[in-house]
């Protein structure tokens, strides 16, 4: 039987879509859908869904950090962009072992990140969906048309940057696995997988201040989202592995895992964090932007003539084009 990766379905579906429309901007391939309204204004367009098996497993993901890890996978999308969200869609598939409480306390998690981000749910649908449960959301947000951040405007000569640490969700997923969630040490570690942070506000901030070329969220592995950058920009990318910027508890936790922080890091996905590139005289002001902000930022390379990722390590370059995280069918 043949597979086929994500990003080549989602490539075929998109040669299929003929039609446009007056008012878009921006259709398939970015982190959302830019749709113009009157004023100069832009409505944002996002939608994931999420499985049980595939993207979380109710063993130690607790229905209320579920609820909340739903709403905040879609409003880092409307981040990446630099939008502000507004209004969600919530499709919620019920398995035969989800009760009245357990819907109960879901809806409970995925409306308080709503409520924190100023947010209203205004429709959507509950279904019966057999032996897994799944959710599906959709995001609207808003913002300035001339201010959104796409993947396609990254250029040679850019500094690459990314918000924060990587690579702790997919640590904490693997703690979570192995039974160790419950060790106080790796909470962070953990928290990162199961009640992700999206970067909303430094998103809408880096987007209004002019500073940033592209822009995009980190959801499979900096390795395959900084290709999509490249991939859209018609550039390629040189990352130092020394710049990537790692926790101490991620750096501990993954020698008694024995598994390569700097691979949880480029490879794992689901960090929700920012990459980004900048002209590199721009530095300092985001460097005073961050420290407004209160999120930190950590330059870990830069865009390049050619195409793909490349990783320089101890002197050798190797190619890390699409290696993170992806769905294969």
């Amino acid at each position: 039987m043949e597979h086929f990766a994500e990003r080549n379905i989602i490539a075929a579906i998109a040669r299929q879509q003929a039609g446009t429309a007056a008012d878009l901007v921006r259709g398939i391939g970015d982190d959302c859908a830019v749709v113009r309204r009157a004023g100069g204004l832009v409505d944002l367009w996002t939608t994931d869904a999420l499985v049980e098996g595939v993207h979380f497993d109710l063993a130690w993901h607790p229905p209320e950090l579920l609820g909340r890890k739903a709403a905040s996978v879609n409003l880092s999308d409307i981040g990446a962009m630099g939008g502000r969200p507004r209004f969600a869609l919530l499709a919620l598939g019920l398995s035969a072992a989800c009760g009245r409480e357990f819907a109960d306390r879901l809806a409970a998690g995925f409306l308080q990140v709503l409520a924190e981000h100023d947010m209203v749910l205004v429709g959507g649908d509950t279904v019966y969906a057999g032996e897994r449960l799944m959710l599906s959301i959709t995001v609207c947000g808003e913002m300035a048309e001339e201010q959104v951040c796409y993947r396609s405007a990254a250029r040679p000569g850019d500094l690459v940057w990314v918000s924060n640490c990587l690579g702790n969700a997919a640590c904490g997923l693997e703690l979570c696995r192995r039974g160790l969630q419950g060790r106080q040490e790796y909470a962070p570690l953990c928290r990162a997988h199961l009640d992700p942070q999206p970067q909303v506000r430094l998103g809408q901030m880096l987007a209004q201040s002019g500073l940033v070329h592209a822009m995009m969220d980190i959801s499979d592995g900096l390795a395959t989202d900084l290709a999509h950058i490249c991939q859209e920009s018609g550039a390629g990318a040189e990352i130092e592995a020394g710049a990537v910027p790692l926790a101490a508890e991620l750096e501990k936790a993954a020698a008694l895992l024995k598994l390569s922080p700097l691979q949880l890091a480029l490879q794992g996905g689901e960090d929700y964090q920012l990459v980004f590139t900048a002209p590199a005289q721009n530095s300092e002001p985001l460097r005073r932007l961050s420290r407004q902000a209160g999120t930190a930022i950590t330059c870990v390379g830069r865009m390049v003539a050619g195409q793909g990722v490349m990783l320089l390590q101890d002197g050798a370059r190797r190619d890390i084009t699409f290696q993170g995280y992806e769905h294969r069918f």
